[in-house]
């Protein structure tokens, strides 16, 4: 039967389309179109400029890093469905993988669309139709600095509220999967937080975050995981908000060794923390340093 269907297939042309970067850009750009009709529908004002700067990288992204960030926007999506008193929905998680697959950018994109038509419906926004432009020559960081604009953009429509708390949130899933790979290398974790840093700031999160991936950048090495440089990623005085993009670029590459390692589980979605500042922020992600750099081999004892 299995053959007889692969037949009519080949045929009658089936197979599944390709998705280039052209057609995920195409879709990020009526993301944008949504967002700029949005700023401009409550009276905001758009910095696009300043996000440009901001979000502008040449780095050599990956399709895990390009998915991160939808992710990111996902659950900045929540932020505006609570601010309107919409319930929340749960973002989309992946299973750790080594290459994951570039159309899977594409899919998020249509979530993306179809979470802002829901909420433009709930708010009885009329919603214009949209010309699908076709786009040439965009590559995946192409999509990966368009879909930052967009994540940067909901800032403005979220009004600013994204705090440490959601940073927390997001370095205690790292926390998780640090402990989880701790434990299937069956080492032994003495470790404990170090004493908080009063004069703690968003740029001092950002640094010991660095040092993070250049952690995981020396096992994805020592495993012939391809790794990413984040330099470029370091602006000066960061944000909350940029904080929380490295975190999310932290939680990709962190998949790729939880692949390698044969770890299955998906990393689940962030607890909501209220009342966090950059001082608890910054020891805890100085504690998943301490944790990560207990990790001598990726083979077991």
């Amino acid at each position: 039967m299995k053959k007889i269907i692969l037949i009519f297939l080949l045929c009658f042309g089936l197979s599944a389309k390709t998705i280039t970067p052209n057609d995920v850009y195409a879709e990020v750009m009526l993301i944008t179109d949504e967002i700029h009709y949005l700023l401009k529908h409550y009276g905001i004002k758009h910095d696009h400029e300043g996000i440009i700067e901001r979000t502008t990288v040449s780095s050599k992204l990956k399709p895990r890093n390009v998915w991160q960030i939808t992710y990111e926007i996902m659950v900045k999506i929540n932020i505006l469905r609570q601010e309107y008193k919409l319930p929340i929905i749960e973002p989309i998680n992946m299973a750790p993988v080594l290459h994951l697959n570039p159309d899977l950018v594409y899919e998020q994109t249509q979530r993306i669309q179809t979470e802002l038509k829901i909420f433009m419906a709930r708010q009885g926004i009329k919603q214009p139709k949209r010309k699908h432009i076709i786009y040439k020559g965009k590559s995946p960081l192409d999509v990966f600095i368009g879909l930052s604009h967009i994540s940067a953009s909901f800032d403005e429509l979220n009004g600013g509220r994204f705090t440490p708390s959601y940073v927390f949130g997001e370095q205690m899933r790292l926390y998780d999967d640090i402990t989880l790979i701790i434990q299937h290398l069956q080492i032994d974790d003495k470790t404990i937080p170090k004493q908080k840093n009063i004069h703690a700031t968003p740029e001092d999160v950002f640094k010991e975050s660095m040092k993070i991936l250049d952690k995981i950048k020396q096992l994805q090495i020592m495993a012939g995981i391809d790794f990413v440089d984040f330099l470029e990623f370091k602006k000066g005085n960061e944000t909350p908000g940029e904080v929380y993009t490295i975190t999310q670029m932290i939680l990709a590459e962190l998949q790729t060794v939880k692949a390698y390692l044969g770890i299955e589980l998906i990393t689940p979605a962030a607890i909501k923390y209220n009342t966090k500042t950059p001082v608890e922020v910054e020891q805890l992600v100085s504690w998943n340093l301490r944790k990560l750099n207990l990790i001598k081999s990726l083979n077991k004892r």
